[in-house]
């Protein structure tokens, strides 16, 4: 929930508009931070009465050096989301018009090759123990194996809890996905005997409670100490880097995963018309439109199986490239 204190006159409709988020049912931490510096500037600039001005809002979304477009975005969205609201309650507000801002362009992902994930995993074995990260060199390798194999995306596996992850069974449990959905995600059997040995190493008198990739403090490993690692392997790995936002990101692995999956199927032979619907459920994907992109950039990587997509999916792959999903 929100923990952050807003002090300017706009407090209420700020505040107002952050509940009924949660109500909703909506993740909204990362848009109560943005709405907690938005309330700094309002006191910055003496706002005195619960007016959402032209001004003010102009001020808000003036571009920062060296600001990603995505992240300008960000803030449009957020104040304009403000406007509305606040609209509604028949406050004085200014709405920004829609489309506003430059589109960002949609990112390609990047697909690991099989000799390339095999270089990968051959570095995140060789990392070695750090006081910092006491289970460093354990987490690592089983964290970014869960990240490929199971196709999770990374706040999904750092909040994996040690009950979550069923040793009997082979089953992990997502909760609270993208979208507020759950899903039960088996893991293959080789995959099931490193968690067993992972589990015997940190978690032999953790309670169920306790994250599963656990940093010190009680708390997760942290998003920033995971891509440090993964640029670290990629270096070591000879795998180039474009840098922050080029790619490639931890969310290839998942990207990977569903495009080798529609590779092996189509060269098995499967029925890919009784395979997507399975891939999307694994995924937790919300519609049939984010898994067929997989059917493109399957396509597009190998084209000798471009036949057999085109016999099976012609009609539903994507004309336009690149894919945005995030975490």
């Amino acid at each position: 929930m929100n923990k952050f204190i807003y002090k300017s006159p706009l407090h209420q409709c700020i505040e107002g508009m952050i509940s009924e988020k949660y109500a909703l049912g909506y993740k909204y931490d990362s848009s109560a931070r943005l709405l907690y510096k938005f309330d700094q500037l309002c006191l910055i600039h003496y706002c005195k009465a619960s007016v959402l001005s032209k001004e003010l809002v102009l001020t808000w979304i003036q571009k920062h050096p060296n600001e990603a477009l995505a992240t300008l975005k960000g803030r449009v969205s957020i104040v304009r989301q403000l406007g509305i609201y606040m609209d509604r309650l028949g406050f004085d507000a200014f709405i920004l018009p829609l489309n506003c801002t430059p589109k960002v362009p949609k990112y390609k992902p990047y697909i690991f090759s099989d000799k390339e994930l095999k270089t990968f995993f051959k570095q995140t074995d060789a990392c070695h123990y750090r006081a910092e990260v006491p289970y460093r060199h354990l987490i690592m390798p089983l964290l970014f194996r869960l990240l490929y194999s199971c196709g999770l995306r990374i706040s999904e596996a750092l909040n994996l809890k040690v009950q979550d992850v069923d040793l009997h069974t082979g089953i992990l449990t997502i909760l609270d996905g993208k979208l507020n959905k759950d899903r039960l995600v088996p893991v293959s059997l080789a995959l099931l005997d490193r968690c067993h040995d992972y589990v015997k190493k940190v978690h032999l008198l953790s309670n169920e409670d306790t994250y599963f990739f656990p940093a010190p403090g009680g708390k997760a490993v942290t998003h920033g100490n995971v891509y440090k690692n993964f640029r670290k392997f990629l270096w070591q790995s000879h795998i180039s880097h474009g840098g922050w936002g080029k790619g490639p990101r931890l969310h290839d692995f998942r990207h990977t995963f569903a495009v080798h999956c529609m590779r092996d199927w189509a060269f098995e032979g499967k029925d890919l018309m009784a395979y997507l619907p399975i891939l999307k459920t694994y995924l937790g994907h919300h519609s049939f439109c984010d898994t067929a992109e997989y059917l493109r950039l399957t396509a597009e990587l190998y084209p000798n199986i471009t036949k057999i997509m085109d016999e099976n999916f012609g009609h539903v792959i994507p004309v336009v490239g690149g894919d945005d999903e995030t975490d």
